[in-house]
């Protein structure tokens, strides 16, 4: 008869993978040294978790903020801006600094072909996505696309993201992530555009 899973154990456990994970790199990870970073064994890995992928997918699985709560309250502009500079310094060097290390890596991983992390990618992304396109249609109902403008808004936010965690550039990577933010979240200005109505006048060039 199996031995009955502890969860807390589990749970430990869990969190143990995500702290390895951010310390040690995702590739080439095998599950002797994790075992012994654990303070257990391989034997009990797959016991609790039953494969290595398995195990990898539930400790993500921890990592899965409530994105909706993020951006559930926003409804004006400077609520965006703050709720955004915030979520920048918590990934940096705030409480989700460690499972932001570990997002990149498996948002790299999920890109091979048949990854096994690439369901939990996709629902990553998506879900913030969704959830920032909802809170930029709230802000601007005239917004004609909020979708790829919360995609170009969460891709780039991601990529300053990963800068600094490369090139500990702090000056360059925070005034561009200004910038990004500054253009997103600042009000549309009306293009001026010549009148092409049937029956207008042709706007002629200034004589020089």
């Amino acid at each position: 008869m199996p031995r009955p899973l502890d969860h807390v154990r589990r749970a430990d456990l869990l969190s143990g993978v995500i702290s390895y994970i951010a310390e040690y790199g995702l590739m080439e990870l095998s599950l002797r040294p994790l075992a012994e970073y654990l303070g257990t064994s391989s034997r009990m890995l797959i016991h609790y978790f039953g494969t290595k992928e398995a195990m990898l997918v539930a400790a993500l699985e921890t990592l899965r903020p409530d994105i909706g709560a993020l951006f559930a309250d926003v409804d004006d502009r400077e609520t965006l801006r703050t709720r955004l500079n915030s979520a920048f310094e918590l990934n940096t060097s705030g409480g989700a600094a460690t499972s932001l290390r570990v997002l990149l890596q498996v948002l790299g991983a999920a890109c091979v072909p048949d990854s096994p992390f690439r369901d939990y990618a996709v629902a990553a992304v998506r879900v913030v996505v969704t959830s920032l396109s909802e809170a930029l249609a709230r802000i601007d109902p005239t917004l004609d696309d909020p979708e790829s403008a919360a995609t170009l808004l969460v891709s780039g936010m991601r990529g300053l993201i990963q800068d600094w965690w490369i090139t500990r550039d702090t000056d360059r990577v925070e005034r561009a992530t200004r910038r990004l933010i500054d253009t997103a979240v600042s009000p549309r200005r009306a293009a001026t555009e010549p009148d092409i109505t049937p029956g207008a006048p042709i706007p002629q060039a200034e004589p020089r």
